[in-house]
């Protein structure tokens, strides 16, 4: 186990407190620079922690002075720059450069990227600052086949698909137009009709090394039905992959992303350090990419690093250092993790409402739970916009995962909701037979 390693983390959500938990298990000492207070992380930290804006770089470099090295868990500071400030201060940084943060800074960096070192699961894409062209290229890709994308960081709730959310022409072309009264570029792609799932992998610069599968749900309400959310929930079964997933489709998707790495470091001369996130789609000719993460996913880090063997303080030093290896230990689970979060999320969540958790109920259950979007004020723990609490049962199955995560949603308190379907061996049953549907997977 690593000893006197001091760590500072960035970041205050679910994914922030799964990563605090992991750095403190595998034996370092934690500092915590967050928006808002998490109680889990500040519990995880002995509350040596700073309130701040994330992108307050010299407020971070003053308060992790003396630190071996820094992580950081979400995407914003990363794409303006905060592995740069880190390093040039002399605190070596797990997370991307802003050049190498392109990958998910700039959705059109990264299509033509693909495109120019010929990537096979880049999807067929044009982007636009105007609407010159826009008309044609629409009619090019059959309307139906419409997706829109803003160039940059939306949160998951930027994307417009033809069908879901976007009706008829009207509805695609006053969606471009508002994107560019907000002086945003965007991308017009094609739709893939698939199964999404999720490959989260630990980069060393050179070496791509992958984890456990997990497919996210973000959908806000059962059945995959309302408006897209950050996430509200993910599973990852205890064979690491997915039913309807073959180890042939994961070798596919991982090499890609090596072939990602190896074209970023070609075009910008940065090697990438850090934690990469491919969502990609299983379609019916082939496996596809969806978007590029440049950090771990929430929830979907909670299901991997929850079932981690090795010790994760040495995979960050060897991040570092460039010398990953390629056999991280991962334990034979399956897990289930149900978000709760305010009413009225995604459109109109109450923010500032007290909720209640009862810790020892949860831990008696033997359920992992994760403190999210919120924010402690004396001893009181309140909602924000976002998502609230993940809870993540283990089992050595599906339903063993799901029926703890579930029970483990009674012991949280407040006005809050999730998705009961998720993890649910029904849901799971309309993924692979989708699949079926579009292939001829058995």
């Amino acid at each position: 186990m690593a000893k006197d390693v001091k760590v500072v983390l960035i970041g205050n959500g679910g994914r922030e407190h799964a990563i605090a938990e992991l750095l403190v298990k595998s034996g370092a000492k934690l500092l915590a620079f967050m928006e808002a207070k998490n109680p889990g992380i500040a519990k995880l930290a002995n509350n040596d922690i700073k309130i701040s804006k994330l992108e307050s770089f010299e407020s971070l470099i003053e308060f992790a002075k003396g630190v071996d090295f820094a992580v950081v868990g979400p995407e914003a500071p990363l794409v303006v720059g905060v592995a740069d400030a880190l390093n040039s201060a002399g605190i070596p940084c797990v997370g991307p450069t802003i050049e190498a943060a392109q990958l998910e800074g700039s959705k059109i960096f990264t299509r033509e990227l693909l495109d120019k070192y010929k990537i096979k699961s880049n999807v067929k894409y044009r982007y636009f600052k105007a609407m010159d062209g826009v008309n044609e290229w629409i009619k090019e890709l059959g309307l139906e086949n419409v997706v829109v994308k803003p160039e940059g960081l939306t949160g998951g709730k930027g994307v417009k698909v033809f069908g879901d959310h976007l009706k008829n022409l009207d509805d695609v072309l006053n969606y471009c137009k508002s994107l560019i009264q907000q002086h945003m570029r965007f991308i017009i792609e094609e739709k893939l009709d698939g199964e999404e799932f999720t490959l989260q992998t630990f980069v060393d610069g050179t070496h791509v090394i992958p984890t456990p599968l997990v497919q996210d749900h973000k959908r806000a309400f059962e059945g995959d039905a309302g408006p897209n959310t950050g996430g509200m929930g993910s599973y990852s079964m205890e064979d690491h992959l997915m039913p309807f997933i073959t180890k042939e489709d994961v070798e596919i998707a991982l090499n890609d992303m090596k072939q990602t790495i190896y074209a970023l470091k070609k075009e910008t001369g940065e090697q990438y350090k850090g934690f990469l996130y491919g969502q990609f789609m299983k379609t019916k000719s082939s496996v596809k990419l969806i978007e590029y993460n440049v950090r771990f996913g929430d929830p979907e880090a909670m299901n991997v690093l929850a079932i981690l063997e090795d010790n994760f303080v040495e995979i960050c030093e060897s991040i570092l250092d460039g010398n990953l290896k390629n056999n991280l230990k991962f334990q034979k689970q399956a897990t289930v993790c149900k978000y709760l979060v305010p009413a009225g999320y995604p459109t109109n969540p109450r923010e500032k409402v007290p909720i209640k958790v009862d810790t020892h109920k949860l831990d008696e259950l033997g359920v992992k739970y994760y403190f999210a979007s919120v924010n402690q004020i004396d001893d009181v723990i309140y909602t924000s916009k976002s998502r609230t609490m993940g809870i993540l049962g283990l089992g050595s199955n599906l339903e063993e995962a799901e029926k703890l995560a579930e029970e483990g949603t009674k012991y949280v308190y407040g006005d809050l909701f999730h998705r009961k379907d998720i993890g649910t061996r029904q849901l799971l049953q309309k993924r692979i037979n989708h699949i079926k549907k579009i292939s001829n997977f058995n």
